[in-house]
């Protein structure tokens, strides 16, 4: 997983929907971030967060993968990418700053 800052990302504690619990397409709506296909095809990559320097937020996510998969990723994307309070990621799982 990567989380990719164009610009520093204000740090959020929670948002007015919860992370976990939340319909994913509401969460994504309320935070404002846009959902987009990758491709990369590498099996261990999960996905990525990015901030553009305008401010508007990107999930890219890879295609085919479970609805699970991609749910779960992209909570975890958004926690960490947000600085919103969860859970650390489940070892063998790693984020990278870029």
């Amino acid at each position: 997983m990567t989380v990719a800052q164009g610009c520093a990302i204000p740090q959020q504690k929670t948002p007015a929907v919860d992370l976990l619990d939340a319909p994913l397409p509401q969460l994504l709506a309320e935070l404002r971030v846009e959902v987009v296909d990758s491709g990369i095809t590498d099996a261990t990559f999960f996905g990525a967060y990015v901030e553009r320097r305008d401010g508007s937020r990107i999930l890219s996510m890879p295609s085919g993968r479970s609805t699970f998969e991609r749910d779960t990723t992209a909570r975890m994307l958004l926690a960490e990418g947000l600085g919103l309070d969860a859970p650390p990621l489940p070892e063998p799982f790693a984020v990278s700053r870029v």
